[in-house]
């Protein structure tokens, strides 16, 4: 379909004016509606910003993923030392007090890895520690444990970890959604101000083309009120018409640098940089199928990915509310060597089995009911965690089919108003050149002009429409009707 009808009768009364418009333009960086599209998806701020926060998603994903890894860590006290004044008891049972200074230091590397099966903690160390004390009774001892291998697993508790690993891959698909729905958000501003600069492109030639003819008009009514053909009244009526044309030329020509201005900077282009709008000449050749649309909503929007994560959460919460506060125990273990020695090296020798096993108990006993009332808090929220997932489905599918409707309208609104232009603009050539040879008035003639201005604008804005309305469709479903995939 051709989307320019309009620029045959703009053009063409520009060219009465013997305007130099064509060349300027043609100095200029042609510019079409995709490539400021890329160029704003590539380079604008808002681009860089969505980008920011898509790379901040992924290194928290790897982060979480990282740590599921074996984790080596060193710890200790390097050193420690105190003075102070301690009570000795003496062979008769008295007690003195002496001054002793007490120095130590201990070094420990821990392996540990979770359990993601049971929530667990396996742990493998190895630790030396000094022990120096001056004094009466001054004594230097070192202590090792080569290897001491550990567990630690809680008993009825919830398992936080598989929880984390149940909402993380959702997480970051959902961020990796909305980092392309801010893309196509970006697609669709930039279809708006792409369409703002040649509106206000074709109001300032359509502008200069009424110059031109009501300038035209009032030269030819000078001559025809000197012989009287014409009163007083139409020729005033021709000047002040001339007059408006000139007024309504100077505001378009502010509106056109406004919407130049805000093109450049969503495209963060430099003031300097001149560049001519080339409008699509036609549009894309697809049904919008509803029922396709809806699928595509709900299988490719980051809403439908939200809720699944908050119900994920949702029944998080209920599992531990339910044992956080009921009977919970933790299993602590550990099995290794362990020895002390005069020197660091002593401490190596000789070395001694060393075990520990703990099972540390926690049982309520009296609450006021507290428990149970946090579980049924947990399961309220869990409920309209549910309701306002049926909502949020309902909306994105209702914005799909609607989205899809909308752009068949658009697309009807649109070769109307092609044809209403037409129309129109042939409508004021033949007016101009009945008025030419005094076969009409001159209230006639400006109403068919008005007319023209009329359908020229109502032209852009259905091509605006149609445009804005393909865009939103792609945001509403993320997906590319005419390649017929999703959005990557």
């Amino acid at each position: 379909m051709n989307a320019f009808p309009a620029l045959r009768v703009v053009f063409a009364a520009s060219a009465l004016a013997g305007g130099s418009r064509a060349t300027t333009l043609a100095a200029q960086a042609p510019l079409t509606l995709v490539e400021a599209i890329q160029r704003a998806q590539g380079r604008g701020y808002e681009a860089r910003a969505a980008e920011a926060t898509r790379d901040a998603a992924r290194y928290r994903d790897q982060a979480f993923y990282s740590g599921l890894l074996p984790q080596l860590s060193l710890g200790g006290t390097l050193p420690s030392f105190n003075r102070s004044i301690i009570q000795v008891l003496q062979p008769d049972g008295s007690t003195l007090f002496r001054p002793q200074d007490l120095t130590s230091a201990s070094l420990t590397a821990t392996v540990s890895q979770r359990i993601p099966g049971t929530g667990g903690d396996l742990f493998i160390s190895s630790g030396l520690s000094q022990l120096s004390v001056s004094g009466p009774q001054a004594v230097r001892t070192w202590s090792s444990t080569p290897v001491l291998i550990g567990i630690r697993q809680p008993i009825f508790r919830p398992n936080l970890l598989a929880w984390d690993r149940r909402e993380q891959p959702v997480r970051y698909q959902a961020s990796e959604q909305r980092y392309r729905e801010a893309q196509e958000d970006i697609a669709v501003t930039t279809t708006g101000l792409f369409f703002d600069v040649y509106s206000a492109r074709m109001v300032v030639e359509n502008a200069r083309a009424n110059v031109a003819v009501n300038d035209t008009l009032f030269t030819l009514n000078k001559g025809r009120y000197n012989v009287g053909r014409i009163g007083e009244n139409d020729l005033l009526q021709s000047e002040l018409a001339l007059l408006r044309a000139r007024n309504t030329l100077d505001g378009a020509t502010l509106d056109h640098q406004r919407a130049l201005a805000a093109l450049r900077l969503a495209m963060d282009l430099p003031a300097s940089f001149a560049f001519a709008i080339v409008a699509p000449t036609d549009i894309p050749s697809f049904h919008p199928d509803t029922t396709l649309a809806v699928e595509q909503a709900l299988r490719n929007r980051s809403t439908v990915t939200d809720v699944a994560l908050q119900e994920i959460q949702a029944r998080r919460r209920v599992t531990e509310a339910r044992l956080n506060q009921g009977i919970g125990a933790t299993v602590s273990a550990s099995l290794g060597y362990n020895a002390t020695g005069g020197t660091a090296g002593g401490a190596y020798r000789n070395l001694q089995e060393a075990r520990q096993f703990a099972l540390a108990v926690d049982i309520p006993v009296f609450g006021w009911g507290s428990h149970q009332e946090e579980v049924q808090a947990a399961r309220a929220d869990q409920e309209q965690v549910a309701n306002t997932t049926q909502v949020t489905l309902q909306r994105t599918m209702q914005s799909a089919h609607f989205a899809a409707l909308q752009l068949l309208q658009a697309e009807r609104a649109l070769e109307l108003s092609a044809k209403a232009d037409t129309v129109a603009g042939r409508r004021f050539e033949v007016a101009y050149n009945r008025y030419v040879i005094g076969r009409i008035t001159i209230d006639n003639l400006f109403i068919a002009q008005a007319e023209k201005d009329q359908a020229v604008l109502q032209y852009v804005q259905a091509l605006r429409g149609y445009w804005i309305a393909y865009g939103r469709l792609r945001r509403e479903t993320m997906y590319d009707f005419v390649r017929g995939e999703p959005i990557r």
